[in-house]
């Protein structure tokens, strides 16, 4: 019963969201929004870390790049969803390719520390030039529409990004069970026993990644469309350690986990930084969120979906 319950969780949520979104407060309702964005994010880094055991510090460029490419591809006069949503997500997925391909060839720290040192190029590219505005970044006069698709229309935009949601938890969901998946499962496991098989490693592991930088590229289409402005700091090291923070503290290897991460350290940083809540140390709320990071991690080694597992232990599977 556990299990089919669990199976079920994530559409059951989906609906929840669905039916409670015109009842929302438009606080909550961009904090939502803000939540399931920052979820795709952390989904396409579960497909490299938790399915794949690639760890990158240099996500954040393709979210980044996406919300770029939205921005200077809408101009002035806008443009539509038809055609800025694939322009992001491919202009993130090109990165990722060009990416991929080089630091693939590296592995453990090395690969890492070339996966950061990539992302501080784009950062550095769109700070340091007059092509992304410099550091003050740039604006998006009319956000992306198509028909009655209107993302300037904040109940649209709901619904829209909890749709895309909803398709990139179902899309990873469908890779986790192909062949694929399995393919990607085994490379994590033990790779030098897949290469040994005859399995293409380096190609499985470059498709995994430009799939990876594409998500993200849709969680930068979404942001720019949320908050009509982007800047450098989206592709700032620290972006790339939260979505990982965010992964680590729902529970590696765990599609679910990837969203109860995102949801777990939006609502601590809300809470922390929140005076009527924590007071004076309100002012302190990084010092707070790390301690609160700390204490997540020691006590629950295998984060928060952990807990499902001490429970049931087919609960957690997902």
């Amino acid at each position: 019963m556990m299990t089919k319950l669990n199976h079920w969780l994530p559409v059951l949520c989906a609906i929840a969201l669905g039916l409670l979104g015109p009842m929302l407060s438009p606080y909550m309702s961009d904090l939502i929004v803000k939540v399931m964005i920052l979820s795709i994010f952390a989904l396409s880094l579960e497909l490299l870390v938790g399915m794949t055991g690639l760890v990158s510090l240099g996500h954040a460029a393709f979210y980044g790049i996406g919300a770029y490419a939205t921005v200077l591809g809408s101009g002035k006069d806008g443009g539509s969803i038809a055609w800025l949503l694939p322009l992001a997500m491919g202009s993130a997925a090109a990165y990722a390719l060009f990416v991929g391909a080089l630091s693939l060839r590296t592995r453990g720290v090395y690969f890492i520390m070339v996966t950061l040192a990539f992302a501080q190029m784009a950062f550095f590219v769109f700070h340091d030039t007059a092509l992304g505005g410099g550091s003050d970044g740039i604006y998006m006069y009319i956000r992306p529409a198509l028909g009655a698709l209107d993302l300037e229309n904040r109940t649209v935009q709901f619904y829209f990004v909890l749709a895309a949601l909803a398709a990139t938890y179902g899309l990873l969901a469908l890779i986790r069970r192909s062949r694929f998946g399995a393919a990607l499962a085994g490379i994590r496991v033990n790779e030098q026993r897949m290469r040994a098989a005859g399995f293409p490693v380096y190609g499985y592991k470059l498709a995994a990644f430009v799939i990876a930088g594409a998500l993200a590229g849709l969680a930068g289409f979404l942001v720019a469309a949320r908050d009509g402005v982007v800047n450098p700091e989206l592709m700032a090291w620290h972006n790339s350690g939260e979505v990982l923070l965010m992964i680590i503290l729902g529970g590696l290897g765990h599609l679910r986990g990837a969203v109860i991460g995102a949801v777990a350290f939006t609502l601590l940083k809300e809470l922390l930084s929140t005076h009527a809540l924590v007071g004076p140390m309100a002012d302190h709320w990084q010092l707070s969120l790390g301690l609160a990071i700390i204490a997540f991690v020691a006590l629950l080694p295998k984060g928060i979906i952990g807990i499902a597992a001490r429970i049931s232990p087919k609960g957690a599977a997902s």
